[in-house]
């Protein structure tokens, strides 16, 4: 029934003729009756497909399903920094009222991605509808279930409709962010922050020379940021490329250098972590961060060194 009602359209009526025992199993947790039907025989089922909800899989690996009650009107929905008000009710597997928040009258406002609501529940808010009711299950620890309606919502301002002065204070604002979040150690929401606030200034053609400054210091301070967002995330590429863009902007940037030569010595890139170390103590000799940083290199050095002569020792003694 589960592969034929695919087929169907609503309302539609279909008659299924099949063995007795086709596609059912048997195992430890579910014992089949057969109630005296000969296992068999072919068996019609009549069946009406009356209506359905649908369901989405909002994360792709069923950890948050969206079961849309009521549908939603047009077409747009929440994006990050979106101002949303939502009313909903979370209740436990038992069916017990965990948290209630807003009300018609009243609906519970935040925004969207600014750490003020269950991220599997805003997860899915960001897929919503104005006016869309839905069932949100979140399966973390215990699983939770969220009935949620989208009452209104307010995009933020795409950066391309902004002036060049709310694109700086976006920026900053999106910098701030990422600083909190990076303290509070959610380092995954803080890189995106970063991004998302270089994203305002990326182009710059129509800012005043002043502009530019005041945007190529927020560029250089949320790459540098991401950097070290990159280096807990253990994503050393990503680290090192980020530290080239700020290299490139300021050829002497001792943090740039510090946190590119971190990223090479995880990928074992001795080499160029050597030559980046080499330089930060010529423009900074007494920096203490960067002399350990030399000591763990020299000894990863003599560790790679010992270990290739001895596969050559191996390979000797084999010729013999």
């Amino acid at each position: 029934m589960s592969i034929a009602v695919k087929t169907m359209r609503k309302g539609e009526v279909a008659e299924l003729s099949m063995k007795f025992l086709y596609g059912l199993t048997q195992n430890s947790n579910r014992i089949i009756e057969l109630n005296g039907l000969p296992d068999s025989n072919v068996i019609s089922i009549k069946l009406e497909l009356v209506s359905w909800k649908i369901v989405t899989d909002i994360t792709g690996d069923k950890k948050i399903l969206k079961k849309i009650n009521k549908l939603g009107d047009g077409f747009d929905r929440p994006n990050e920094g979106s101002r949303v008000k939502v009313t909903y009710i979370c209740k436990g597997e038992d069916g017990t009222i965990i948290d209630r928040k807003g009300s018609k009258e009243e609906p519970f406002e935040f925004t969207i991605q600014e750490e003020q609501m269950h991220e599997g529940l805003e997860k899915a808010i960001m897929t919503m509808k104005k006016a869309e009711q839905a069932l949100v299950t979140v399966n973390a620890e215990n699983t939770l279930y969220y009935e949620v309606e989208l009452i209104d919502f307010i995009k933020e301002k795409p950066f391309w409709k902004m002036d060049t002065q709310e694109k700086l204070e976006a920026c900053e604002q999106k910098k701030h962010d990422g600083n909190l979040l990076f303290k509070a150690q959610n380092f995954r929401r803080a890189s995106e922050k970063y991004e998302k606030a270089v994203k305002y200034i990326e182009f710059d053609h129509t800012f005043s020379d002043d502009e530019k400054r005041h945007a190529n210091t927020l560029r250089l301070s949320c790459n540098l940021n991401n950097a070290a967002c990159k280096l807990k995330l253990e994503e050393f590429t990503e680290a090192a490329k980020l530290c080239t863009k700020v290299l490139e902007q300021d050829t002497l940037n001792v943090k740039a250098l510090y946190r590119r030569s971190q990223a090479y010595l995880k990928t074992s890139d001795l080499e160029k972590a050597e030559a980046d170390i080499k330089r930060a103590l010529i423009i900074d000799p007494n920096n203490r961060d960067i002399k350990l940083e030399y000591k763990e290199l020299k000894l990863k050095q003599r560790e790679y060194n010992k270990y290739e002569a001895d596969i050559f020792s191996t390979m000797v003694s084999k010729m013999n």
